[in-house]
């Protein structure tokens, strides 16, 4: 008798932090209750999610950006169960399969056109992991370059190339030969590069962690740098990518500018399959499989999986006739104009940046004696603590789901479906200025609630000596 999902889920309903507190990720699981965030979701639509209880929630995170096309989307779900039906073979292995060459030949017509060649991975740090490999293999040379605040992805290899301490704490050693250096400063690149053992500079066109955008200018040249040098450069779209910034590609925003390596997964999977793709130059990809003997010498078991080529082929299919990335170019301007616009208004607002519907609002210190003084007394409590006044009001008072943009950033980030439309960026927009005017009263409710969650921060701080 097969599963019956339906009962499974029905039975076992609102038990999901129970579950994981007993055995997934205990601490997880206390990080969501303590900040209100415990939310059981049952049904997904587009924009929207609901919880068990019926309330809806707009979806401002898109899964990190997984759901661009928004979730469930009907045209994706409707061609996987056509192919399910199909019974087609599968993952055969001593094999060419139809479907991974279907879908590198509709990613290369939409990549710059010296990358003629795919290599399907599951997963975005997967994809970073395949760069590093035939970036060292290719040039022979071992050094690899990443930038301050860098997301690449959290396993060994991309793990070494990651901005973040907060991440890196605890799995040392790290693959050799990785050095950091600040993003937009062309001058440190070249001194890195000048050590002549660099094979790879890699890096996010817009940067995940805190949305940083690129200088004018300064991808186009950094790619010339390495050229100079005889390094590759890599951009890494695992986020970007897709239509996210408003056009396909990230580094399209730079004309001429052209990576050796290219870097794709999240949204390529229209939210049903994990699928990642590494796009490179055939004659960087022919010294990694440089002989029939080392034809297989880089692959994954599930790499090509045919549900996961659907999936993309699928997705790029519905980007394409639904007009998805002009929407994403027009909506996101839209946020970010009425974003900015509040800058002037709000004490506690000191920037917004972005790039189609990728957002970064970054909080600031204000000026009025009072706010400022409230300001610093919930930092010296806890660095990361102050956003969670901006979003655990949205989610509570207005049903809307979105995320810090990284530890010890005092910045909102919103990586919205690329389907949104003008009530639903507006609705947004209005919630957002409730939240931020809410600031402005001290004390308010938005204090005590910083209040509560800074003492649970300090008192659940390990101390030292302690088993």
């Amino acid at each position: 008798m097969p599963l019956d999902v339906a009962q499974l889920l029905a039975s076992a309903a609102g038990q999901n932090y129970r579950l994981h507190a007993e055995h997934v990720n205990p601490r997880f699981a206390t990080v969501l209750r303590t900040i209100g965030f415990d939310r059981c979701y049952e049904r997904a639509a587009g924009p929207y999610l609901w919880d068990i209880g019926g309330r809806r929630y707009l979806d401002m995170i898109s899964g990190y950006g997984v759901f661009a096309l928004g979730r469930n989307h009907p045209d994706i779900r409707q061609a996987l169960a056509e192919f399910l039906r199909l019974e087609y073979a599968s993952l055969v292995q001593m094999e060419a399969p139809l479907l991974s060459g279907l879908l590198a030949a509709e990613l290369k017509k939409r990549a710059p056109e010296p990358l003629d060649t795919v290599y399907f991975t599951n997963s975005g740090t997967e994809g970073v992991e395949t760069a590093i490999k035939f970036a060292r293999c290719a040039t022979g040379r071992p050094g690899l370059l990443y930038c301050d605040h860098a997301f690449h992805g959290l396993t060994n290899g991309s793990l070494a190339l990651n901005g973040d301490p907060t991440f890196r704490e605890g799995f040392e050693p790290f693959l050799p030969d990785c050095r950091q250096v600040p993003f937009n400063d062309l001058d440190a690149l070249e001194r890195a590069l000048a050590a002549g053992d660099v094979a790879a500079f890699v890096v996010e066109p817009v940067q995940g962690k805190g949305v940083h955008l690129p200088a004018p200018g300064y991808l186009r040249a950094a790619a010339e740098l390495c050229r100079r040098h005889g390094a590759l450069f890599v951009a890494d779209e695992v986020q970007t990518g897709i239509g996210r910034t408003g056009r396909f590609l990230a580094i399209e925003h730079e004309p001429g500018l052209c990576p050796d390596i290219l870097v794709l997964s999240k949204a390529l999977s229209g939210g049903y399959v994990p699928v990642g793709a590494v796009l490179t130059r055939r004659d960087i990809y022919d010294r990694v499989f440089s002989s029939l003997e080392r034809s297989v010498v880089h692959s994954s078991t599930f790499g090509q999986g045919s549900l996961a080529m659907v999936a993309g082929l699928a997705t790029l299919k519905a980007l394409d006739e639904h007009a998805v990335i002009a929407n994403a170019e027009r909506i996101g301007a839209r946020l970010l104009a009425g974003l900015q616009a509040m800058v002037e208004r709000y004490e506690f607002l000191a920037a917004v940046r972005g790039r189609g519907m990728m957002i970064g609002i970054e909080l600031g210190e204000p000026s009025s004696a009072i706010l400022k003084g409230a300001w610093s007394l919930v930092h010296r409590m806890d660095k990361s603590l102050f956003p969670q006044a901006v979003i655990i009001p949205l989610l509570d008072d207005h049903g809307i789901i979105t995320q810090v943009a990284g530890h010890h950033m005092d910045v909102v980030k919103l990586l919205p479906p690329l389907i949104l439309d003008d009530a639903q960026a507006d609705g947004f927009l209005a919630a957002f200025e409730s939240v931020i005017a809410g600031l402005q009263k001290f004390p308010g409710p938005a204090w005590d609630l910083l209040t509560r969650l800074g003492k649970f921060a300090i008192t659940s701080r390990p101390r030292r000596g302690a088993a």
